[in-house]
């Protein structure tokens, strides 16, 4: 880790602060929903899908502009300030419907500097070490939620109930990650320093979008996985179930934290594993742990077992996010990276607006079993097409295009 390019450092402490402040509210949301503010399980689909695909489609946007331009810090700058201002006005809200506005505008900055960020990232890397950055910077995000949901856990024990001042307080870790942003200079101008105009439009016509589309095997996968994030619903029912199994929320937020523990252990060297031994074979493990872990929700009711599936969730995340990201890399060329990562967050955010809202469906008309198995089956399915249809030729890095 330590030979890792000083930005790409600084990004993962950026994601590290930003996600203390989210992980300090998105475990105990489905409790305040539910319990304080008295919604139903279908407006806590909603709302998480609707803030999902609200941010999936911003990507795409935001992605294609960071094509257009050398300069993508700006966007990524926005993108974390929005979601910095707009996450602690939860504390004020006494409607779903606000908690909705809340979370919609949160991941609005998401949407904005997602793809940005992720272009940034694979400027620092090359093709035999994309899987290290890109797990790392997943290993720094899971970091920080342990840290969030750890500092919620010793906050309720002293101050019980104050739900709302807890959420007020993420301005501060949202402030330090905005404040770092400033810190990370440009992939181009650490190497070439912009030292006259003419470098500028040099570096500007290097970033200008490719005219032709993006290569088949990127559509290819980009199919497979919408398939998968059909059955990928939202955490919060997860949690939600934790909750009813625990009788209380206060101990939710330290099994988030504890979740975090095994992603932010294992994602750095399971992306390293997937430079090596290839991407497809990483993310078919971990998209197979996510259809156990899912069957096991579906069959189990105390909360022993169901922490210990929730564990084993963590090595889904693990194996499959960093892996899925240093593929789109590996496939898309350097100049359409930006408009890539817009696709790839499209999908899986689209998917998870569909997904939260027929799993919340399933979970009213036939229960929790049925819900968990939909999840399941689809993830098996999407798993067994990601083999039929993406080429071993692309499982690993084809080599840099820049």
């Amino acid at each position: 880790m330590s030979r890792l390019p000083r930005p790409v450092w600084l990004l993962g402490w950026v994601s590290l602060a930003t996600d203390a402040a989210s992980e300090l509210v998105y475990p105990l949301l489905p409790f305040f929903l539910t319990r304080v503010l008295h919604a139903g399980a279908v407006s806590l689909g909603v709302i998480e899908g609707a803030a999902e695909a609200t941010n999936s489609l911003l990507k795409i946007w935001a992605g294609r502009v960071a094509d257009r331009s050398p300069r993508k810090r700006p966007l990524v700058l926005l993108g974390y300030s929005i979601s910095s201002l707009a996450r602690p006005f939860i504390a004020l809200t006494t409607t779903w419907t606000q908690v909705f506005t809340v979370r919609v505008l949160d991941r609005v900055g998401k949407g904005v500097r997602s793809a940005p960020r992720d272009a940034m990232l694979a400027n620092w890397a090359t093709p035999s070490t994309r899987g290290k950055v890109y797990g790392f910077h997943r290993g720094m995000d899971h970091t920080g939620a342990i840290v969030g949901p750890t500092i919620a856990s010793v906050f309720l024990f002293f101050y019980p109930d104050q739900y709302r001042l807890l959420f007020g307080l993420t301005i501060i870790p949202g402030a330090i990650a905005v404040a770092l942003i400033f810190l990370v200079r440009e992939p181009d101008s650490e190497r070439a320093g912009l030292k006259t105009r003419a470098t500028t439009v040099v570096v500007a016509q290097d970033f200008s979008p490719a005219s032709a589309p993006l290569p088949s095997a990127f559509t290819n996968f980009m199919l497979v996985l919408a398939l998968f994030t059909l059955g990928n619903s939202t955490d919060a029912f997860l949690l939600l179930k934790l909750t009813d199994a625990a009788g209380t929320v206060r101990y939710v937020p330290l099994m988030w934290a504890a979740l975090h523990v095994v992603k932010a252990s294992v994602s750095m060297a399971a992306g390293s594993w997937s430079d090596r031994i290839g991407r497809r074979t990483v993310i078919t493990i971990g998209w197979i742990v996510y259809a156990v872990v899912y069957a096991g929700f579906a069959v189990s009711t105390s909360i022993l077992a169901l922490f210990s599936w929730f564990l084993l969730y963590g090595f889904y995340f693990a194996f499959a996010e960093g892996t899925e990201k240093a593929l789109v890399a590996d496939l898309a060329p350097a100049e359409r990276r930006g408009s890539a990562f817009g696709i790839y967050n499209a999908v899986t955010g689209l998917g998870a607006l569909a997904a939260s809202v027929i799993f919340g469906l399933v979970w009213n008309a036939y229960g929790t079993t049925a819900a968990f198995g939909f999840g399941a089956a689809l993830a098996l399915a999407a798993t067994v097409l990601l083999f039929a249809i993406i080429d071993r030729p692309h499982d690993t890095n084809p080599g840099d295009e820049r």
